[in-house]
């Protein structure tokens, strides 16, 4: 099986789906194919829901072996089943897309520069981490213009030495810039990464696949 997949035929796999530590969140209608390769190369446990009856899982759900970071428009049912694996956040304000507007792992949250410092104080306090306000290339939404684990962090390849430098100061971690599809920046929506493995979304090519496998420590 290739270190590539698509869901439902789209390369976004990060936009539909969340995966946090040992849990791979994704919609109902994800298929086996996908669920197989997520537990062969990421080791995962499969979590089903929709959030706010919405499959793109990834844009509105984040979070770490804390807790996960919802939208606030997530209904009880919802809420439910992700409370069966983790303490549960609700972002009731605006900028309610968790995953599209948080970027975090087990030791430092980065949040869009507009974002509350309030809410940004209370997201940190939930998952327990360091919180800086961040863009990354100059897009706000640097939870699809990077991908954290515990074991380093890939952000989009215009991101700025400034901003490449203000993750540096908060992490030890290694921080490196890639992309995903043939050229796509926006590395959160299309790259699935935990301490077991990644998938990267189809037509990834060899390259990008090596930057992945070099920033995250996959490399044999």
């Amino acid at each position: 099986m290739e270190k590539t997949i698509s869901i439902g035929g789209d390369p976004n796999i990060g936009v539909f789906s969340r995966v946090i530590d040992d849990l791979a969140v994704i919609p109902p209608t994800a298929s086996s194919e996908f669920r197989k390769a997520l537990q062969e190369y990421l080791g995962v446990e499969i979590v089903e829901t929709t959030i706010q009856g919405s499959e793109i899982i990834g844009s509105l759900l984040t979070g770490n072996d804390k807790g996960f970071v919802v939208s606030g428009f997530a209904t009880e049912g919802e809420i439910g089943v992700l409370k069966e694996y983790r303490e549960v956040f609700l972002l009731k304000q605006t900028m309610n897309a968790a995953g599209n507007v948080i970027l975090t792992n087990g030791s430092i949250t980065a949040v869009h520069p507009d974002m509350p410092a309030e809410i940004a104080r209370e997201i940190g306090e939930f998952l327990g981490t360091r919180i800086i306000h961040l863009s990354l290339g100059g897009i706000k939404t640097v939870g699809m213009a990077g991908v954290a684990t515990d074991r380093g962090i890939m952000v989009h390849p215009r991101s700025t030495a400034h901003e490449i430098q203000r993750l540096e100061e908060v992490t030890p971690l290694p921080v490196g810039t890639g992309s995903v599809s043939m050229g796509s920046g926006l590395v959160g929506a299309g790259l699935l990464v935990n301490r077991n493995g990644y998938l990267a979304g189809t037509g990834t090519t060899g390259f990008e696949l090596g930057r992945v496998e070099d920033i995250f420590g996959f490399l044999e």
